[in-house]
């Protein structure tokens, strides 16, 4: 029987610094990037020897900006990867250097461990292991060693997993170490301990091997009576899921076809991959999903501003930037492919509103459709100003080819920073806006190009006509257009206003 780890697939909060860590500092090859098979939005990445074997394969699903979740029961708490046990020093002397939290060097089952602390507060353990690979890269770590699980049934946990070819071993107190042919699982019985909560820094789960597709449908048929089994196609491996008594959710992955099923050898990892499903938007998401730069490349570091933001570097690019502003319920990338047909070789700068509502982001609180707080629209408005003058300052933007694209939400913040600090925003589109302060101020715009786009069946646009007023009696040179038989949402006819409307505002 074909037995061990597949892959162990965790979260992140920093794509940037995650790639840094397990390709910079460990030296592992990333040798896939794709978007999500549960969510395109969502870019994952996995890392692994040169030719992205099963049982070197970490993988991580990108939550940019998520909270740092929770190590607890029915969850693995750390994944360790082998070292020649020669070497455990060498790498106490380099996480120092590089300043990463190292805990040891000490033994456990009779190796040698030195536990690490990844971007995200992961717990990986370099293991001093004799192992040898078919394609080592010099210095990094050779093959995941193994996980831990947290459980408070130890015993059924144990268990189950001996179902993925696993024997039951040594035990050195709260922990029975489970082993293969290629590799170990420790449960540790912690009765009593909480329970994980999702988010960065915290495994997702641990994917066992299987030899074929016949395989995974024999151990379907198993694991009646441990609930739902889902079965998935995820291009590189075909895999079930299942939750072992403890919690703790597994996944059992064909090895084939494998990495390079879409990429040569030799290429692995250099290319975004687009999941079969959403190849229809596959330009969409190519915009959408985070860049990233490999340890060594030209990169263009991020800035530590007031709002979570993301920054879109075309291939091509004229020196303008668009900063977006998402509706409710959107965030920092929402906006980035209409923003890019309107302006295809500008900058993308998308910015995230910091008020939640039930766990929406808004850029301001409100009382109800049309009633709205007003402090806190003046104190988001205040550091949304503190926010352009770093960004300008920090990525070096020119202020003169800066314009301001906003939906919904978005462009009702936009239009009350316009009336709240004249000269801010001297540029800047306005899909489906409306007034949103009560007393606004006697602004000069004179110096202000505003296109304003509304739907006639919109049925949130009731205060929009005010904002109308107060941009005309301002000065600005508005043109205010409404979209016959539209509503709320955008369509062709927003793309192409605002796209014709951009190319003679900044010609």
């Amino acid at each position: 029987m074909t037995s061990g780890i597949h892959h162990v697939t965790s979260i992140t909060a920093n794509v940037q610094a995650n790639v840094d860590f397990y390709a910079g500092f460990l030296g592992l090859r990333l040798v896939k990037q794709t978007g999500g098979y549960e969510d395109a939005e969502q870019l994952h990445l996995f890392y692994g020897d040169g030719a992205g074997n099963p049982g070197t394969l970490l993988s991580f699903l990108v939550w940019e900006a998520a909270g740092r979740g929770r190590t607890g029961l029915g969850q693995v708490s750390e994944v360790g990867l082998s070292v020649p046990p020669e070497e455990i020093g060498s790498w106490l002397t380099r996480a120092m250097q590089a300043g990463i939290p190292a805990e040891g060097p000490s033994q456990e089952f009779g190796e040698p461990v030195l536990r690490l602390k990844d971007p995200d507060g992961m717990i990986v353990k370099l293991v001093g292991h004799d192992d040898v690979t078919a394609d080592p890269i010099p210095g990094a770590p050779i093959r995941i060693r193994g996980v831990t699980l947290l459980t408070d049934q130890a015993e059924e946990t144990a268990e189950f997993i001996t179902r993925f070819g696993y024997a039951r071993g040594e035990k050195s107190g709260a922990v029975e170490r489970m082993v293969s042919d290629t590799d170990v699982v420790d449960i540790r019985a912690v009765g009593g301990f909480v329970p994980s909560i999702s988010g960065a820094g915290v495994p997702d789960h641990v994917a066992f091997r299987a030899v074929d597709v016949d395989a995974v449908r024999r151990m379907r048929l198993s694991l009646r009576g441990f609930g739902d089994t889902p079965v998935h196609d995820r291009k590189y491996f075909l895999s079930l899921y299942v939750r072992e008594p403890g919690g703790t959710l597994i996944e059992y992955a064909t090895d084939a076809p494998g990495m390079s099923v879409d990429e040569a050898p030799d290429q692995l990892g250099r290319t975004l991959m687009i999941p079969p499903s959403d190849m229809a938007r596959a330009e969409d998401l190519r915009l959408m999903l985070p860049q990233f730069v490999m340890p060594g490349e030209e990169r263009f570091p991020p800035r530590d501003l007031p709002f979570i933001h993301r920054f879109h570097r075309p291939a091509q690019e004229d020196g303008s930037t668009l900063i977006l502003l998402h509706g409710s319920g959107g965030n920092e990338a929402d906006l980035m492919p209409i923003a890019h047909r309107i302006a295809p070789q500008a900058a993308l700068l998308g910015v995230r509103g910091r008020s939640a509502e039930e766990g929406v982001n808004r850029w301001f609180r409100r009382f109800d459709a049309n009633r709205f707080d007003q402090g806190d629209i003046r104190s988001e408005a205040e550091a949304f100003v503190a926010f352009v003058e770093g960004a300008i300052r920090g990525y070096g933007l020119d202020a003169a080819k800066i314009t301001f694209l906003g939906f919904s939400n978005g462009a009702n913040l936009l239009g009350a920073v316009m009336q709240l600090y004249p000269g801010v925003v001297s540029r800047a589109i306005l899909l489906r806006a409306v007034q949103v302060l009560d007393e606004p101020p006697q602004a000069d715009l004179s110096g202000a190009s505003v296109l304003v786009i509304e739907g006639e069946k919109d049925p949130w646009a009731l205060r929009a006509p005010e904002l109308l007023r107060a941009l005309r009696e301002g000065g600005a040179d508005l043109r205010a257009e409404t979209l016959v038989g539209e509503g709320h949402e955008l369509g062709q006819q927003d793309l192409q206003l605002a796209r014709d409307w951009y190319q003679g505002a900044v010609a």
